[in-house]
């Protein structure tokens, strides 16, 4: 087990050695839609790239929500055909918030540097699909709110 300053700098090694690894300007939170949010997940279990819909007020949230159900099929279609949508997902935190995520299938930890790789090429794979399905939909997903 790793004391908890090991444990913070394993992560902070493993952020930092994929950015040097694949240095780019990602989405992420640059949306300009409040509470929506595109996310790199690593953890001591999993990995997934994941678009996160944490909007204040409840009725847009579940506006965005319904606006990407009703792009789902497209997006499993065209960009990712292993997304999972989930309307109740909840965080370490207890907090439930709605997620649309790929997950990462292989084995990995972030504390087992012999699994970085491979999620850093899963990270680069699947998060510009992400982003193209973003683009592409973008003013249709604002119309929701």
């Amino acid at each position: 087990m790793f004391s908890r300053e090991e444990s913070a700098q394993l992560r902070k090694e493993f952020w930092t050695s994929f950015g040097k690894s694949f240095p780019r300007k990602w989405l992420l939170y640059n949306t300009k839609i409040k509470g929506f949010s595109f996310k790199f997940v690593a953890d001591r279990k999993k990995a997934m790239v994941c678009l996160d819909l944490e909007h204040p007020d409840e009725i847009a949230n579940k506006l965005l929500y319904d606006q990407l159900l009703a792009l789902k099929n497209l997006l499993e279609t065209d960009y990712l055909p292993e997304v999972i949508f989930d309307d109740s997902y909840e965080l370490e935190n207890g907090k439930l918030i709605r997620r649309i995520y790929v997950p990462h299938n292989q084995k990995f930890s972030i504390y087992n540097k012999n699994s970085w790789r491979d999620c850093y090429e899963f990270f680069v794979d699947k998060m510009p699909q992400f982003e193209l399905f973003f683009y592409q939909f973008e003013d249709f997903i604002k119309q929701a709110i």
